[in-house]
């Protein structure tokens, strides 16, 4: 019997090319090349490395036949690459000639983010507009919003009833944007209560919280002429604990009898516990949170509820602050921008016209 072995020379990949990735920080070559003439045969294309000085080139990774790219985002800024692109088959590698010297160095600039910076001039360009009419006393149109609208009317019943105002900054801590937007809300109403003379509770779940939140009232009687009336055990440390933290307000609620309970920041699934129990006591409860999931129990167990960005609108909404309105109006200004030119892409898309690549043509 005999036994003929025919031997397959696999043409390899011809004009390696590597270069700088463009709009990055300085980590990543891109190398491409011609597919071999027998791509359809082989299994794939393994890429090696070298580093100059050296004279080793090392495996960095493959691409499957039919691939004429690969990213190398392993590079250091300032070293000198070279690279070679082989065809494999059968474990066989057959290898093309070194590629063109190349290093990778970051950009100053992220050339595809260009509509980011002018969505970032625009809106600096409003917001130093809106600011500047504010502190010249121009009054701004802001929509009522019923549970702000109720502080007042809250605090002065807390007050009448001789009972002391429950406020709970949400579970977050002090990185998450709804606490911090709470914390605004703490100050204002906290000024009312100054005037009023009313005991307070604030409860808090994390001691950086707790002591900003301290730091917030204390300055809120302060501007109010009423240092005097601020006691350290309106603000309070509970607990980290979950669960723990909505027993204890559960625990403050039945005890004390607070006849305002505000419920503003981050919750979870504690909300319903301890707004259900502040039902139970009787008392006038104003909710808001950013969590959809939370706004449902929120809304069947207080008298008002905070619902979205209405949160962040609130410390504007109370103080009248000139900067807070006219960030708020910068915003809303922003918004209706971006409302329509989404509306007026929506249609174009209906209409099955494509603006972009007609602009592009041109």
């Amino acid at each position: 019997m005999v036994f003929i072995l025919i031997l397959l020379n696999i043409t390899p990949p011809t004009n390696v090319q590597a270069y700088d990735k463009p709009n990055d920080a300085g980590t990543a070559i891109i190398v491409n090349w011609q597919l071999s003439q027998d791509d359809a045969l082989i299994e794939r294309y393994v890429v090696l490395r070298r580093t100059l000085p050296d004279t080793i080139s090392e495996n960095i990774g493959f691409t499957k036949s039919g691939n004429d790219f690969f990213e190398d985002d392993k590079t250091e800024e300032g070293k000198e690459y070279t690279y070679i692109v082989a065809a494999s088959r059968n474990a066989e590698l057959f290898y093309s000639a070194p590629s063109n010297t190349t290093q990778s160095f970051p950009q100053f600039f992220h050339t595809g983010k260009i509509s980011v910076l002018l969505c970032i001039i625009a809106f600096t360009v409003f917001l130093a507009y809106f600011v500047t009419k504010a502190k010249a006393g121009k009054e701004f149109f802001i929509r009522k919003i019923p549970g702000l609208d109720a502080v007042d009317e809250a605090v002065g019943r807390a007050t009448e009833m001789g009972k002391p105002i429950l406020y709970v900054p949400g579970l977050g801590d002090i990185d998450w944007t709804a606490t911090i937007a709470s914390l605004n809300i703490l100050g204002e109403i906290a000024k009312k209560i100054a005037v009023y003379d009313t005991p307070l509770i604030v409860c808090n779940r994390w001691s950086v919280v707790y002591t900003v939140s301290k730091e917030v009232v204390k300055e809120a009687f302060v501007s109010e002429g009423k240092p005097d009336k601020f006691r350290e055990d309106y603000v309070r440390y509970l607990t980290e604990a979950q669960f723990g933290f909505a027993a204890a307000i559960n625990g403050i609620m039945l005890r004390e009898k607070p006849a305002t309970n505000f419920f503003i920041g981050r919750f979870w699934a504690e909300s319903l516990i301890i707004a259900e129990t502040g039902t139970q006591t009787g008392a006038i409860q104003i909710a808001g949170t950013d969590s959809v999931l939370q706004l449902p129990f929120f809304v069947a167990a207080c008298d008002y509820t905070l619902i979205g960005e209405e949160l962040y609108a609130a410390s504007a909404y109370l103080s009248r602050e000139p900067l807070l309105l006219g960030s708020l109006k910068a915003q809303d200004y922003s918004k209706l921008i971006i409302f329509i030119i989404l509306f007026g892409f929506t249609i174009l898309s209906f209409f099955n016209i494509d603006l972009l690549s007609s602009l592009s043509v041109q």
